[in-house]
């Protein structure tokens, strides 16, 4: 059996190849390069652009009958301080009244969260009890007062939708979500006839559903006109009038 020799020990190991060392100087004046950026662990360009393409749902939503509504957008669960985060710039918090009138504090504790937060915040309220009109007076008055734009509904179902709603129009242009019934003969017949004095929306739309088209109305006399809710005799004699008088008035004839 051989013996180790003493110089043995003495021996190096084979050098590397002087590509490699070159080649890592190089890189190491490229990560010194103003072209050159770490990347952050779990973070990428395309989630976060991903991120607001998504409804953010905050945590303490768990279990909100809300929730089985959201059936045409995409939705996920989310560290937030609002409820509901609806696109880069908008948000909503969720209040019932029910929960309102038992923890009266509990939204101005969330609004101190929240701050001064995105340009639309929106407090949506589940009217949910008998009376609501002295809850909804002070939250009012609280929307004023904190930038809120206050959105009712009459059911999980409705409050959903609402969400949904602000979700699907993020993106969309002015022009895509502006009434466009102005241009229909029927609400042309109502602006029209909201020019006879004290004749307002809800009158023009009364006449018209009931006797159905314009010229029904004109054949009406006043006093079945007085009969439709909210019109009254002066009202109706005063629709009458209008919708009777001439187009032309009769010219005057100059003497010399």
């Amino acid at each position: 059996m051989e013996g180790k020799s003493d110089n043995d020990d003495n021996v190096s190991p084979p050098k590397q190849p002087k590509t490699d060392s070159s080649f890592q100087s190089a890189f190491s004046g490229l990560k010194k390069s103003e072209f050159f950026e770490e990347p952050v662990p779990g973070s990428s360009k395309a989630s976060d652009s991903s991120k607001f393409n998504t409804l953010l749902v905050n945590l303490k939503q768990k279990g909100n009958p809300l929730l089985k509504s959201l059936s045409n957008i995409p939705w996920e669960f989310s560290e937030i301080v609002p409820d509901y985060v609806m696109g880069k710039t908008s948000c909503a918090l969720f209040l019932s009244i029910r929960y309102h009138q038992l923890n009266p504090d509990y939204i101005h504790e969330r609004l101190k969260a929240l701050g001064n937060m995105y340009n639309l915040r929106v407090l949506l309220v589940q009217v949910d009890v008998a009376d609501p009109h002295h809850a909804l007076k002070h939250l009012t008055r609280v929307c004023i007062l904190a930038d809120l734009t206050l959105m009712l509904a009459w059911s999980a179902e409705d409050a959903g939708k609402i969400i949904e709603t602000y979700k699907i129009y993020e993106n969309k242009p002015p022009d895509a979500i502006m009434d466009r019934s102005d241009t229909a003969p029927y609400q042309k017949l109502v602006s029209a006839l909201t020019t006879i004095r004290s004749v307002n929306k809800t009158d023009a739309t009364t006449l018209l559903s009931t006797f159905g088209t314009l010229g029904e109305l004109i054949k009406t006399k006043p006093n079945t006109l007085a009969l439709c809710p909210g019109i009254g005799i002066q009202k109706a004699e005063r629709i009458h009038k209008t919708l009777h008088e001439p187009f032309l008035r009769p010219s005057r004839s100059v003497t010399h």
